[in-house]
């Protein structure tokens, strides 16, 4: 008798959370539900706290709320972004697996031209686990074609995957929405999403400004070597940013605050990493 086949598990079953920032009823995970349940969910619900949000049956979730955020934070709380759907920043807080997935409640599954579902987490998931290559390339083949190996003399520490111990304190997405002069910059620096291009216009207009000084900014900016991690490098990050980009609008010293406080509630709510970092140090 033969033996029944038996499905490999989905990719990084064990080791990837998807993040989702919502105001609303997740109806729409019904159509990523062959891609999505078998993985963990991290919801952040922005907005009323009162409001309750309804997640179809079947999924694997934690919901947090405003109330929830102020609670495990307390006063750091003021780091998350309010009415902004860059509050995502606590689900990567509280997540602890390596890699993370993020999507907005209006992201559909698109099709590609015979029909079928396109399947993007799967294809984010590839992305991560092929080698980054940002200072060397192959001069023979595309070493991340399967089968393909690096040609001899390539750094091995450039072979590697996403580490998010190595990352994860860098991703927040500054303040936003509710009391921010400005809001949806997640999406214009580290997503796409579709929605009314007028009424995000009236909310990013101020950053379409600014990022003509922010971008020469992150194009000059050195770091001390005294700097060696993650943490440490984004704690001097914020001092420029205070010294350099505060001209350009209040707002600036504002966030270099914040971005302090995210450093110091990322290391409370993970401290083995903030361990690592230190004795890295």
């Amino acid at each position: 008798m033969a033996n029944a086949f038996v499905a490999p598990p989905p990719p990084l079953k064990d080791e990837l959370d998807i993040v989702i920032p919502t105001i609303r009823n997740l109806d729409f995970l019904e159509m990523w539900r062959p891609f999505f349940e078998p993985y963990h969910l991290i919801i952040v619900q922005d907005g009323d706290p009162s409001k309750t949000i309804k997640v179809p049956s079947g999924f694997d979730y934690e919901l947090y709320n405003r109330n929830d955020i102020n609670k495990i934070l307390g006063p750091r709380s003021s780091c998350i972004s309010f009415k902004d759907s860059a509050c995502r920043c606590f689900g990567y807080m509280v997540s602890k697996k390596k890699y993370i997935f993020t999507i907005d409640d209006d992201c559909f599954v698109a099709n590609d031209p015979s029909g079928k579902a396109v399947n993007a987490l799967q294809q984010h998931i590839k992305n991560l686990l092929c080698p980054s290559t940002p200072l060397f390339f192959n001069t023979l083949y595309d070493p991340f074609r399967e089968g393909a190996d690096f040609v001899r003399g390539y750094p091995f520490s450039l072979r590697e995957a996403f580490d998010r111990d190595l990352i994860g304190p860098a991703m927040y997405f500054g303040l936003m929405g509710d009391g921010q002069p400005i809001g949806r910059y997640d999406d214009m620096w580290a997503g796409c999403k579709a929605s009314n291009p007028f009424v995000n216009l009236r909310k990013e207009y101020k950053g379409i400004f600014w990022q003509e000084d922010i971008i020469p900014f992150f194009q000059t900016l050195t770091l001390p070597k005294e700097a060696t991690t993650v943490q440490k490098c984004y704690i001097e990050l914020s001092k420029q940013v205070k010294e350099k980009l505060s001209k350009i609008d209040p707002y600036f010293d504002k966030l270099a605050d914040a971005m302090v406080t995210w450093i110091e509630a990322w290391d409370e709510l993970n401290p083995q990493g903030a361990s690592q970092a230190n004795a890295k140090a």
